[in-house]
């Protein structure tokens, strides 16, 4: 019991975090905005944002398996980084935007994630 209410505040945690800077990102196109997605993508596999967001889609996956909370966690982490990949997309960074897009697909796979729906506590950023 303990352990499922301690992942459900981390999810609860995550999804008040990325929906203020996700939103923020869609409807500002703004960088920093961005950069706060990938950090507390990066702070769910506890990694620097730097090294966690220039990991191949697969070593993605792995460090999300490494950390425990990759089945809790997976569709979340799948649409926040497919969301990222659209926002990139409009700010004309397309490579960064197909890197998010393949992580986004690859962790989306692992976690029999479904990128179109948004997972409970996202739906507002659909």
């Amino acid at each position: 019991m303990l352990e499922h209410d301690y992942i459900l505040e981390i999810i609860r945690q995550f999804c008040d975090a990325v929906t203020h800077s996700l939103r923020h990102a869609i409807d500002h196109h703004d960088q920093e905005s961005c950069t706060e997605v990938e950090r507390e993508v990066a702070d769910l596999i506890e990694l620097d944002p730097e090294t966690a967001m220039q990991l191949s889609p697969d070593s993605l996956v792995t460090m999300m398996l490494l950390s425990g909370m990759g089945q809790s966690l997976g569709g979340y982490v799948a649409f926040s980084l497919g969301r990222l990949a659209t926002v990139y997309d409009e700010m004309g960074q397309g490579d960064v935007a197909a890197i998010r897009r393949v992580q986004a697909r690859a962790v989306a796979q692992s976690f029999d994630a479904d990128l179109s729906e948004a997972p409970e506590g996202l739906e507002s950023l659909a």
